[in-house]
Parts: structure tokens; C-alpha cells; sequence
């Protein structure tokens, strides 16, 4: 038996870089995955190298309707949904600026697709879970959502650490906690994730000096979540909610 047999899990942001490794790890540990989000094109590849395994299915995280619909169209194919991992990254084309060049409709955009999608999911998944007395939210966070930025390691790149992301993944882990103390008694357990840099072709620069503040490998690639999701995502972790574990090879201490 692997970890995660005849579980049925359902994954936003399916379509990028760590939505997609998500996808074939918890395949791999055994489980009925849906894979969704906006970019079908991009879905449909994911799910070709898995067809027995993976469901693509747009799905829209700051559209009532769109999730209900996917819980309901789940949940008569599979029976139930075990649980949902809020890992969807929506942003505008304006995401990005440096903190004096924010606009505040910008702001107020970017917060609302990503933090208030993440509340919609939860939200609706919730509700479907109250109703079976059983279910799991694992939301995605960062542990710019605990620490202040290290504005230092992006000098000398054209790369930046948003204000709206800072804002968007503190709020994601209390938010996390709220869920967590509202439907404890409902056998409802909600946790976040919070990893450290990931890996994506960044500036040497910016590698080295991210790397001074850690452990002895620095910048973490998307393999090193896995243990921590399989773990979440399981029964192991039955009696753990409301917590928020942190990835970074010690780059927060």
C-alpha cells in the first residue's frame, strides 16, 4: 500500500512549475489526482503523462460557481475528495514592481486573485467537507509570509520581493489557522506550507547571495516539498491542523 491509496486529491495551479511536480508526486504515492486550473492547454499535457491517474479540470479560484461545479462533478465520479492543495499563483501583468511604483488597484488585484482565492477554495472545499465530516486543506504559503524580505540578496538583479506577496502569504497562513480553529470539532484539519526560494533560473548573483543566509544547500528544488505534502496528505498527519511548516535550509533563522 502506498501513503496515499484511494485518495482522491485535488490541486489548484496544477498547470505550473510546482503545481505540475505536485501532480506526479502525490500520483506516484498512490492517489486519484485532479489537476486543476485556467490553462487547459497546459492541464492536458500534465495529464498525458498520467491519463489513468490525473483528471485535468479548468477550474477558476475566484469563481463561486467554477468550484462548485468541479466538487460536484469530483465527487460523483469518485465518490468523495479527500483533499484540496491550494497552490494556484494568480497575478496580473503589473505584479512585480518595486514597492514606490505599486499602483493601488495593482495592489488590491493581486491580493484578491491570490489570497481571496485561496478564501473561495477553502471556503467552498469546507463546506463540501462539514457535509462528509471528514477533510484536508493544505494552503501554500512562503516563508515570506513569517519573515521580513532580505532586500539585500536582490541587489544588483531586476528581481524584487512584491509587497502584495508578502501581504498575500501572511495572510494565507492565518488564514490557514482561522479554517483550522472554525472547523476543528468537524474533523476538518487545515495546515500551510511555507518553502524557501525555489530553484528558476535566477541571476547567479542572486543564488550566491540568497545561499550565504542558509544551510548547506541553499535554494530548494521543487523535490525537496514532497516528503512534506505526502506527509500532509496522508493519514499520518491525522491529528495535525492549524500549523504552518516551514522548508528553507534555514534561510528564515
Amino acid at each position: 500500500m502506498k501513503k496515499l491509496d484511494n485518495k482522491t486529491i485535488v490541486i489548484t495551479g496544477a498547470a505550473g512549475r510546482i503545481g505540475s511536480y505536485f501532480c506526479e508526486v502525490l500520483v506516484e504515492s498512490g492517489a486519484n489526482v485532479i489537476a486543476t486550473d485556467i490553462n487547459e492547454r497546459s492541464l492536458n499535457l500534465i495529464a498525458g503523462k498520467y491519463p489513468n491517474s490525473i483528471q485535468p479540470a479548468v477550474m477558476d479560484i475566484t469563481n463561486k460557481e467554477s468550484i462548485d461545479n468541479l466538487i460536484n462533478d469530483i465527487s460523483k465520479k469518485f465518490g468523495t475528495i479527500d483533499a484540496i492543495v491550494n497552490n494556484a499563483y494568480p497575478r496580473n501583468k503589473n505584479y512585480g514592481a518595486l514597492l514606490e511604483d505599486v499602483k493601488y488597484d495593482d495592489f488590491c488585484e493581486n491580493v484578491d486573485m491570490h489570497l481571496g482565492g485561496y478564501f473561495l477554495v477553502s471556503q467552498r472545499f469546507a463546506l463540501y467537507f462539514k457535509h462528509k465530516n471528514k477533510g484536508n486543506i493544505i494552503n501554500m504559503s512562503s516563508i515570506y509570509g513569517v519573515m521580513p524580505p532580505r532586500f539585500e540578496i536582490y541587489e544588483n538583479t531586476k528581481m524584487t520581493m512584491p509587497v502584495e506577496y508578502a501581504a498575500i502569504k501572511s495572510g494565507i497562513i492565518h488564514l490557514t489557522k482561522y479554517f483550522a480553529q472554525y472547523y476543528k470539532k468537524s474533523s476538518i484539519r487545515v495546515n500551510s506550507i511555507s518553502p524557501g526560494g525555489i530553484l528558476a533560473d535566477q541571476p547567479e548573483s542572486f543564488i550566491n547571495s540568497y545561499n550565504s543566509f542558509s544551510g548547506n544547500k541553499g535554494m530548494l528544488e521543487e523535490k525537496d516539498l514532497a516528503g512534506l505534502l505526502i506527509f500532509l496528505a496522508s493519514d499520518e498527519s491525522l491529528r495535525i491542523t492549524g500549523q504552518n511548516f516551514i522548508i528553507d535550509d534555514g534561510f528564515s533563522l
